[in-house]
């Protein structure tokens, strides 16, 4: 059930494989061998606390053969990023720190190689075959097909439609909340069938009542799907696309029509935003440091639940590329120390500093609606209002496109952060 704790989060997101260093496609027993990788995160906390953020969501860290989306075992910490202890000390570390975590449950999909996976396909195991869309040759019994995410033989697809699917699912939220987990992300939500959260969520919910659960969906009517659903919140790729592409083209009618349609699912739910993740080009890249600086100012000053893309406090450069191994650019190693990230992108951690200072003495933007006061190519003004109890909060930001963007935060007319790169 969502709770002020929940919207108040503002997340840090990694990607543990890249960020750590971790062999992507690993080629040898040595490179798979258990290693605490983990470890590294945890010293990166206090780095988080310093940014201004309360929320650590990870990406995906149970065992799979590659990139972490082709999962062998949901209760097996990656050997490429430890084990349960090293998992435990990280857990730990964050709620000292009083950090939420949130895990990336890949539940549309399974690794291929995974054990289960290769009972069902081996046959003499109806159980486990009914668990997936499998195809057989009647004169044989052979599989010859099977149902695929997006074509990718590595990666075969749930039956969703079968009460174990839900009964597994269900089982490993459970656990992974029980060792002290907050969130979890729900990779690919918008490929499972809505109904589907609906058999997983309520026992779920009923065990741990304040955890929260986010959908990856890209597209469609997102508050009819969380209604469906029953999850708590969907990701928010249309205010994203909005965002850089509005400054980008220099069209901020684009960014206007996208906050008309924010606010109304503003009305049923409260979305993750985001102007980067570990599947896309980063904003500096996409649109350049000035225009990035903007975007992060619309990021913190419209509602919702803001993520941060580890590195992109940083300023970092990384562009995805549409081939194999082209997600390696977004989402590289940290350095080990912080020393070594060096200056070049200070400016952006203090920025952000800024913005998520403001968010935090305003707790009422996560449920914050805006509207405009001044739309033009160029330049942009909205107010943002607060909701519910909160209807008499209200700032006001300016945009301005140019040879130097800038941007500006106020309220009752005192200017309270000038925006500037």
């Amino acid at each position: 059930m969502t709770n002020d704790a929940n919207l108040n989060t503002i997340w840090w997101q990694v990607y543990p494989l890249g960020f750590t260093g971790a062999p992507i496609r690993p080629r040898s027993d040595a490179e798979r061998a258990v290693t605490p990788r983990l470890d590294m995160i945890t010293s990166w906390l206090d780095y988080l606390i310093d940014l201004g953020a309360n929320g650590l969501l990870l990406n995906p860290i149970f065992a799979s053969t590659s990139h972490g989306y082709d999962t062998t075992d949901y209760y097996r910490i990656d050997p490429r990023l430890g084990d349960d202890a090293a998992f435990d000390r990280l857990v730990a570390a964050c709620h000292e720190r009083g950090i939420r975590i949130m895990l990336d449950g890949v539940f549309n999909h399974i690794g291929r190689e995974s054990a289960l996976f290769q009972r069902a396909l081996a046959g003499g195991d109806p159980a486990a075959e009914r668990m997936f869309h499998i195809e057989r040759d009647a004169a044989t019994g052979k599989a010859t097909d099977y149902a695929k995410f997006e074509g990718n033989g590595d990666l075969p697809e749930f039956n969703h439609d079968d009460p174990a699917v839900a009964t597994l699912v269900g089982d490993v939220m459970r656990h992974w909340l029980g060792r002290g987990v907050d969130a979890w992300r729900l990779d690919v939500a918008y490929a499972v069938p809505p109904a589907f959260w609906t058999r997983v969520l309520p026992s779920v919910r009923a065990e741990f009542p304040h955890a929260w659960f986010m959908g990856e969906v890209i597209h469609g009517d997102y508050p009819a799907i969380v209604k469906a659903s029953g999850m708590d919140s969907v990701t928010q790729y249309e205010l994203w696309k909005a965002i850089w592409s509005s400054i980008k083209s220099g069209n901020f009618w684009e960014l206007d029509w996208s906050l008309k349609r924010h606010n109304e699912f503003m009305r049923t739910f409260t979305p993750l935003t985001f102007v980067g993740n570990h599947d896309v080009t980063r904003i500096v890249s996409q649109i350049g440091e000035a225009e990035a600086a903007l975007a992060v100012t619309v990021l913190f000053t419209v509602g919702g639940v803001p993520s941060i893309y580890y590195g992109d406090e940083q300023a970092w450069r990384g562009v995805k590329a549409d081939a194999m191994g082209g997600d390696d650019a977004v989402r590289p190693m940290f350095p080990g120390v912080r020393d070594a990230l060096g200056h070049d992108g200070e400016w952006m951690f203090r920025l952000l500093q800024g913005l998520i200072s403001i968010r935090r003495r305003n707790p009422w933007l996560a449920r914050a609606v805006t509207e405009p006061t001044n739309v033009s190519n160029h330049a942009y003004s909205y107010d943002v209002v607060g909701t519910g109890e909160d209807s008499g909060r209200r700032l006001h930001v300016d945009l301005r496109l140019g040879e130097r963007p800038v941007a500006d935060i106020s309220e009752n007319g005192r200017n309270l952060y000038h925006v500037e790169h």
